[in-house]
């Protein structure tokens, strides 16, 4: 059964840290770009940063570039979302994503609420 299971959500303070986990079952991690999508009350989702299955290369919305960081571990099917200075803009519920090679699947995990507020 494929599933995408995100922990590490939370409330923090502006200025502070979290950092996310999406640990993936069912699938061939290798073979899936990874993505962490956002979307914030009342507005579209949208994508954060990705990272690719095998170079690792990786891609940042502007708003979040010198903050975040993404990276994966594919012995553990894991990605990471490193997030530091958080700003109360970046209050959303986080989503991972898995898109394979070809774009013939795609799956989403549940999402984790991070809140930044003092």
């Amino acid at each position: 059964q494929v599933q995408l299971v995100e922990s590490g959500g939370g409330l923090v303070q502006p200025g502070g840290s979290l950092r996310l986990s999406c640990y993936a079952f069912g699938f061939t991690f290798t073979s899936y770009t990874m993505r962490w999508y956002r979307q914030a009350a009342g507005t579209e989702r949208e994508e954060v940063a990705g990272i690719t299955a095998l170079s690792g290369r990786t891609n940042y919305v502007d708003s979040v570039k010198g903050r975040f960081t993404i990276s994966r571990d594919n012995a553990k099917n894991i990605v990471y979302l490193q997030m530091n200075s958080l700003k109360p803009e970046d209050t959303a519920v986080y989503y991972c994503n898995a898109i394979e090679w070809y774009g013939r699947y795609e799956y989403w995990g549940q999402g984790t609420q991070v809140t930044v507020s003092s």
